[in-house]
């Protein structure tokens, strides 16, 4: 294993050994306190342009599945193609592992998709940096390498802008892509970086989903429903996005759900506007209760920004709250069936205690 060197953008250096593939990156560090996912984790669209920091201490034990897909065209047990983080960063990786379905370590996962692992590293300490300082770029060196200085390819800047890149564009499908042809309700399904288990928590209850580029026009399609998913990086910059959704929701009723990023594309339709967390939410177990209810669910979440409630139209409510640290975690509006949710249902690698979300939006449809 060779020496490697986190730095982050405030020139704090963590050292650890690589168990993946030998690449300098730059991204945007953040943690994950579930206990475990890692599959699903670094599969997952929404971590695209960052290094992905596990806080539970081994990683890698149960080794990584089989990269299959079903007849349906959805990803068997990945959430994705392919990995999308920049870079996995551990306490204590575990070479060997043992799991009934695992066919490779994730080391070896790591190498073959040309993705960055780090062991090794006082994950708690940097977790406590993270956390107070809030989330910062990071850059990974290795130690034995020629000088960078020769290498065009080194990422020399800790200070890139993570928030000025438009993610969702980068993640997005390029073309449309249908599931489950020719079923019941169509749903079109606004691919801003979506997971595989929200389309099959569609297909599975009988949709036809039509999954469609983050920016493309669905206004003159025949649909019964329209889902918004989940993506990586700033709202703000899916400027196209929201631009298409006012037209739709203007001129229709139709049912409109939002997950993650959804939901703060639906509430930036209508008039809120967002915020970027410290250190965002990411972990299978952030509690949320539903106004107007004391009903709490425990959730899985991974984003790094929140709508501003008190900024929603007259017409909007808020649907839950986070029991942690007050922030939106959905919204609904008063007359019209639209609605989201922050956090994730389908919760893939996760509590499965909010699924019905599914089902409240298939009794709109």
């Amino acid at each position: 294993m060779k020496e490697v060197t986190l730095v982050l953008q405030d020139g704090t250096e963590f050292r650890g050994k690589s168990f993946g593939y030998d690449k300098e990156v730059v991204g945007e560090v953040v943690f994950n306190t579930a206990m475990m996912g890692y599959p699903e984790s670094l599969t997952d669209p929404s971590y695209a342009g960052q290094m992905l920091v596990m806080t539970y201490p081994l990683v890698g034990n149960y080794g990584v599945p089989p990269f299959s897909v079903g007849d349906n065209g959805i990803p068997d047990f990945m959430e994705s193609d392919r990995i999308y983080a920049k870079a996995l960063i551990v306490s204590d990786y575990s070479e060997k592992y043992s799991h009934w379905n695992a066919v490779e370590s994730l080391g070896d996962w790591l190498r073959r998709e040309q993705v960055p692992g780090v062991t090794g590293i006082d994950t708690r300490a940097l977790t406590k940096v993270l956390r107070e300082q809030g989330v910062m770029m990071g850059r990974i060196i290795f130690q034995n390498t020629p000088d960078h200085l020769d290498n065009p390819e080194y990422p020399d800047n800790t200070e890139e802008d993570y928030g000025a890149i438009n993610w969702v564009e980068r993640v997005s499908c390029k073309d449309i892509i249908r599931y489950n042809e020719g079923a019941g309700k169509k749903v079109v399904l606004v691919d801003c970086g979506v997971k595989a288990n929200i389309i099959r928590c569609l297909v599975n209850r009988g949709c036809e989903v039509i999954r469609v580029p983050w920016n493309y026009d669905y206004t003159a399609m025949d649909f019964d429903g329209l889902f918004l998913a989940n993506g990586p990086g700033d709202p703000d910059k899916c400027v196209e996005a929201v631009e298409v959704l006012r037209r739709q929701m203007s001129a229709s009723r139709k049912p409109i759900c939002g997950i993650c990023m959804g939901n703060q594309l639906l509430a930036k339709a209508g008039g809120a506007t967002i915020y970027k967390l410290k250190y965002g939410h990411r972990s299978h177990n952030q509690p949320v209760r539903e106004i107007g209810t004391n009903r709490c669910y425990v959730t899985s979440q991974n984003h790094g920004y929140a709508v501003d409630g008190s900024t929603l139209g007259n017409d909007w409510r808020e649907l839950f709250v986070n029991m942690n640290d007050g922030s939106n975690e959905g919204i609904r509006h008063q007359t019209n069936p639209w609605f989201s949710s922050q956090f994730h249902p389908e919760a893939c690698s996760g509590p499965v205690d909010t699924e019905f979300m599914f089902d409240r939006f298939l009794k709109t449809l």
